[in-house]
């Protein structure tokens, strides 16, 4: 896909994943929410830690296969260390969907958005020893319970 009316390219190769993941860390480090559990916590190396989540973007936007890490054992493990928050997930996305916007606009870049929100909360509610699915709310109608003939009987 070609640049949109505000002359922002899709995402369309590893490059401009790069670009992306490469942009979002440099302000998140800076963030005075979630930076210090970059820098401070994680401590974070970038140079290192970039091409992991290259292939972990390229897998999930282009479905590269690349990414075979556990993503959810290295965020259990960071919590262990400082308790990750919902306010902390939140300010992740936030500049996640901000990076993504001012350097892409399309379909891929979309994608991106969409598929941080649903790791992100999949992560935080199993982090809270829920389940991952965004759909846990859903339950069965009263009557329709296992067991609940029996007691309407």
């Amino acid at each position: 896909m070609g640049p949109d009316h505000a002359g922002r390219p899709d995402l369309q190769d590893r490059a401009d994943i790069e670009r992306l993941v490469r942009t979002f860390y440099l302000t998140v480090f800076d963030d005075p929410l979630i930076g210090p559990i970059f820098t401070d916590v994680a401590h974070m190396d970038l140079d290192h830690h970039l091409p992991i989540m290259c292939d972990f973007w390229q897998t999930v936007l282009f479905r590269a296969g690349l990414y075979r890490r556990n993503a959810l054992a290295l965020h259990v493990a960071l919590d262990a260390k400082h308790a990750l928050t919902e306010a902390d997930f939140a300010r992740w996305l936030e500049i996640w969907a901000t990076t993504v916007d001012a350097l892409f606009a399309g379909e891929k870049a979309e994608l991106a958005k969409v598929q941080a929100e649903r790791i992100a909360g999949s992560i935080h509610r199993r982090l809270q020893g829920r389940s991952g699915s965004e759909f846990e709310t859903i339950g069965l109608r009263e009557g329709l319970r296992p067991g609940a003939e029996a007691a309407a009987e």
